[in-house]
């Protein structure tokens, strides 16, 4: 499910591109958090299900809610505004990279266990293969901006922290029920930015389709499937794993845009999906280690297939 979601945001910047429209970057990232949140809303309602409403374990604690809410802001907004000081390319591997990297820290720091050698192999290998791709595509020659390396480190620190507080808030709600509340929190602030930053919109039809794709498939269906995810895997590996989003990137911007990798860029996609490949290894190994030794072949394998880790298989 997170390779999924991944694939999806990795379009993002192909329709983008392709769109050729007149929003802001700022307003581009605003209306995609307006649109997915009146995707939730719609799904919710569709579903006729209680729980796409309501808490299911209990009161749903709402300073995650609104904490939630304030990282998938603070993400969209510094990640446009580092992007434009520091180049596509720095930006994107400093904000993407560095995602992974604070999720590890962090879950140790919360949860008081470092993530095994595997993981770290394997993130640091993704990481490095997420820089060489973002840096083989960086044209601009812009100079080293450090207020421009500042926004991108809070986005990757914002998305991480986003997606600690969505592993736990998903113990007391569905997954319709958190994103619909949190990308609520982040449109009521992102509007209000945008605006400052760069006035009234004045979109074309183009953006239009552009924003209604990215809202509903890249936003609405991409992180449905990954707070659903988070249910069975911890956060860290969910992060990792979302950095199969640049090679899906890369893929279509070498075969729909037309661009022209570089032998960096092919390296760098290599390190990825190995990196990916070792993450997930790591959580498949994991939660094998959960079901006691001592069982007999047949228990170990019924309590790994009701384990809430063992569904890291559908990854």
């Amino acid at each position: 499910m997170v390779l999924a979601a991944a694939a999806l945001w990795g379009t993002t910047g192909t329709a983008q591109g392709l769109a050729h429209g007149q929003l802001t970057a700022g307003w581009f990232g605003a209306l995609r958090l307006v649109v997915a949140t009146g995707f939730f809303a719609l799904y919710a309602w569709a579903t006729h299900r209680r729980c796409a409403f309501e808490p299911v374990h209990g009161p749903l604690p709402w300073s995650g809610v609104l904490g939630a809410g304030i990282c998938m802001a603070v993400y969209n907004l510094a990640f446009f505004a580092g992007v434009r000081l520091t180049g596509v390319g720095l930006g994107t591997a400093i904000a993407l990279g560095s995602g992974p990297l604070w999720a590890g820290v962090l879950q140790a720091m919360v949860t008081r266990q470092l993530p095994s050698a595997r993981w770290w192999l394997g993130t640091v290998a993704a990481v490095g293969g997420g820089a060489m791709m973002a840096l083989s595509s960086n044209s601009a020659g812009q100079g080293l901006s450090w207020p421009g390396i500042a926004l991108c480190l809070a986005s990757g620190l914002s998305y991480a922290v986003y997606t600690l507080l969505n592993k736990q808030l998903v113990r007391y709600a569905s997954a319709a029920s958190i994103t619909l509340r949190a990308f609520g929190v982040a449109a009521l602030l992102a509007l209000p930015a945008a605006w400052i930053e760069g006035g009234a919109p004045a979109p074309v039809a183009a953006d239009y389709w552009a924003v209604a794709y990215v809202g509903v498939v890249t936003a609405g269906v991409a992180y449905l499937l990954f707070s659903q995810a988070l249910r069975h895997i911890s956060a860290a590996t969910g992060v990792t794993l979302a950095m199969g989003e640049p090679v899906v990137a890369f893929t279509l911007a070498t075969l729909v845009l037309g661009e022209q990798p570089g032998a960096m860029a092919l390296a760098g996609l290599v390190l990825v999906i190995a990196g990916v490949l070792v993450v997930v290894r790591a959580e498949l190994r994991a939660a094998r280690a959960q079901a006691p030794a001592s069982q007999p072949q047949s228990a170990r394998i019924a309590a790994l297939t009701s384990s809430p880790s063992s569904s890291t298989d559908m990854a």
